[in-house]
């Protein structure tokens, strides 16, 4: 098996076209035609994940994040990017992302993962994307679900915490009616604020808000910010039950680093 027939594979699930234009995902690092020994998963491309995959021997590094994603016009020591593409290298690794791309498609997608994992229903793409001239309903950003019983404001965030192993969530002033309607968006979702205003949400579930965004819910929707970290190591998981349901000729492994570079002081 070769990396080449293990990103073709996972582009079948979500095409490089359908990534956004600011992305770089991809394999950004190393030769397609290098035989994978086994496969790391990992939500961010860190110095401890490169040493995680020399020690299990994996060549193959599969992150949600690309750890290019500008130009480098330099590859020394300065920094960590410059000093992870130097080590990648060195140790034959091979580095591929799949981010705007997934996050973008309905099955097997980010977003719907998260709803899924809600047990939410009637789950729709929330932004369509305009695919080969024509708007297409499996393709795009965000999400637009339903729970199946409405629940008060803070029975949600309650429940929300819960099913998310959150430890905090930023949230703005709950409104005088119950929460049905669910709109997500891993990472940063703030550019999807008005769809799910407009698809009339009563609960907007995103990260990376700052803080005067928080005012233009402007009471007619909730935002719930859960943190980008949070909102997308669940992706880790997902692309290891893809892989594994496709593959059995090499080990996938999930990794054991948390590359958060956020802390909470609770």
């Amino acid at each position: 098996m070769i990396v080449k027939e293990v990103i073709d594979f996972l582009h079948t699930i979500a095409p490089s076209h359908y990534q956004e234009d600011y992305d770089n995902s991809g394999l950004l690092i190393g030769d397609d035609n290098a035989t994978v020994t086994s496969v790391l998963i990992s939500l961010d491309v860190t110095e401890a994940v490169l040493e995680e995959a020399i020690e299990k021997k994996s060549n193959l590094i599969i992150s949600h994040h690309p750890i290019i994603f500008s130009g480098v016009k330099r590859i020394v020591n300065q920094n960590y990017v410059q000093r992870i593409i130097r080590k990648a290298i060195k140790n034959d690794l091979n580095l591929f992302a799949i981010h705007t791309n997934l996050d973008n498609v309905y099955h097997h997608g980010v977003n719907t993962s998260i709803a899924q994992k809600l047990g939410l229903h009637n789950i729709q793409i929330l932004r369509p994307k305009m695919v080969d001239g024509k708007i297409n309903p499996e393709i795009g950003a965000g999400i637009i679900a339903e729970l199946p019983q409405s629940m008060e404001g803070r029975d949600f965030l309650s429940f929300l915490k819960e099913n998310l192993n959150l430890s905090s969530i930023k949230y703005t002033n709950l409104l005088e009616k119950p929460i049905k309607k669910v709109a997500i968006c891993g990472g940063s979702g703030r550019f999807l604020l008005q769809d799910a205003i407009t698809h009339n949400a009563d609960v907007f579930v995103s990260s990376d808000f700052k803080y005067h965004e928080f005012f233009d819910a402007d009471n007619q929707i909730v935002i719930a910010d859960i943190g980008h970290y949070e909102s997308e190591r669940h992706t880790i998981q997902l692309l290891h039950e893809i892989l594994t349901e496709k593959f059995n000729n090499f080990a996938a492994h999930l990794t054991t680093i948390n590359t958060n570079p956020v802390n909470y002081f609770i």
